[in-house]
């Protein structure tokens, strides 16, 4: 099966302005999710979906195929769906931007998990969570599954709920798997109630009836949000590199 990624990058972030072009280790953060995914086993290509002609400009001298796409789509999904809209494939990768640590072996384990389950439309990873203040978290969106790893919800705040001791909890971590005619019909719905009120896209999956396939892997990505962000995505990058 033909698996392709596509990074979103859009210039106009709020928090972080121009955030695929802001430098870590002398490299633009953009760059470091290419070279992440052109590590991976499974992926036969990857593309740039961008509304910035600077970073198409910067990709493309990468050896990188760029796709305009308009600045205001409502999301990176949707930003996804039109750069493969022309593209011959079977499997869509919709990676961060803002994850310059994304394991490839991780990007290889979620788009195995669609190709080994025929019935399943969506994949993604999941980890569990170690440290305390995760967990309490709105920036660290929870993820509670069945016995065979798809997923039951997904939130903000602490999942599930300990009345009793024991509980385990995890956390929702890296690049979103899709079957490309999926995700033509997801990008095709209006935002779902509980998507609006948690602000999470993945729900509208989950709210028609459709499954998200999680696979639990023990790495933890550093995301790149605010200024504040760079020093530690450094750091984790030094340590991958063996700088």
């Amino acid at each position: 099966m033909k698996a392709v990624a596509v990074i979103p990058a859009r210039f106009g972030s709020t928090r972080l302005p121009g955030k695929p072009l802001v430098k870590l280790l002398g490299k633009e953060l953009v760059l470091h999710v290419i070279d992440r995914a052109r590590s991976s086993s499974l992926l036969h290509e990857v593309l740039v979906a961008t509304d910035d002609e600077r970073i198409k400009a910067l990709v493309e001298g990468y050896g990188v195929r760029a796709v305009m796409t308009p600045s205001d789509c409502p999301s990176g999904t949707d930003r996804v769906a039109i750069a493969v809209k022309d593209i011959s494939c079977d499997i869509v990768v919709n990676l961060q931007v803002d994850d310059p640590t994304v394991d490839p072996r991780a990007i290889d384990l979620a788009i195995k998990a669609l190709i080994d389950d025929p019935l399943t439309q969506v994949s993604t990873l999941c980890k569990r969570i170690e440290r305390e203040e995760e967990i309490h978290s709105p920036h660290i969106v929870k993820v509670v599954f069945d016995k065979g790893y798809n997923a039951l919800y997904f939130s903000r705040s602490p999942i599930p709920y300990e009345r009793n001791k024991g509980a385990v909890y995890y956390k929702h971590i890296g690049p979103y798997v899709f079957r490309r005619d999926f995700i033509f019909l997801y990008t095709s719905w209006e935002p779902t109630p509980l998507e609006r009120v948690e602000s999470l896209e993945q729900l509208r999956i989950l709210e028609h009836g459709y499954r998200i396939k999680l696979v639990e892997v023990d790495y933890d990505s550093v995301e790149v949000d605010v200024p504040e962000d760079i020093p530690l995505a450094e750091e984790s990058l030094r340590k991958s590199l063996m700088i």
